[in-house]
């Protein structure tokens, strides 16, 4: 007999709508830097796709994703988050973009560009990106010591942790 386990729904505490399973994916748009760009100034000032960024051509950012792992469930904790990227590995990104063999690069430095929710003031931590290959977004390893996103990502955290983790991002997000 094949048995096939059923996910647990995940009910919003602060809403009651009932989703087929708990969100454990966020994040944010546009880096913090865009953002303060008058919006009637963007369009002339600004490029941006899906994965990238730039302001001014002087500044530029890139999209990746910052895993914490939940040590006690078998999927993790995700926020997808933009960081700065020097011009050099903006150009080098760029050019292997395609290129399976960009898992080779270097880790570029940068600075949180995303305000990562349930994890305080986030802006401008230290992080370092790493490439995963063509179509994927590289993982970012938050470098910032002490900082409670730093540990999270170090050491994972319990499935109850996250659940409240959610909780508060939902709650946010459903203007509660």
């Amino acid at each position: 007999m094949i048995r096939i386990l059923k996910k647990d729904t995940y009910k919003c505490t602060c809403c009651g709508l009932e989703y087929p399973e708990i969100p454990l994916c966020f994040g944010g748009e546009f880096p913090a830097y865009y953002l303060l760009i008058p919006e009637n100034e963007r369009a002339d000032r600004t490029e941006i796709t899906e994965s990238l960024c730039t302001v001014d051509d002087e500044y530029f950012f890139h999209r990746g994703r910052i895993v914490i792992p939940i040590n006690d469930h078998p999927e993790d904790l995700i926020f997808n988050v933009w960081t700065s990227i020097s011009v050099e590995n903006f150009k080098m990104r760029l050019e292997s973009w395609e290129d399976p063999d960009r898992v080779n690069n270097p880790p570029y430095f940068g600075w949180l560009q995303t305000q990562v929710p349930t994890y305080g003031e986030t802006l401008s931590i230290k992080t370092q990106a790493r490439e995963t290959g063509p179509d994927t977004i590289p993982d970012i390893e938050v470098t910032e010591e002490g900082h409670p996103l730093t540990i999270d990502q170090q050491q994972g955290i319990s499935f109850e942790e996250a659940k409240k983790k959610v909780d508060e991002i939902m709650r946010v997000a459903h203007g509660g």
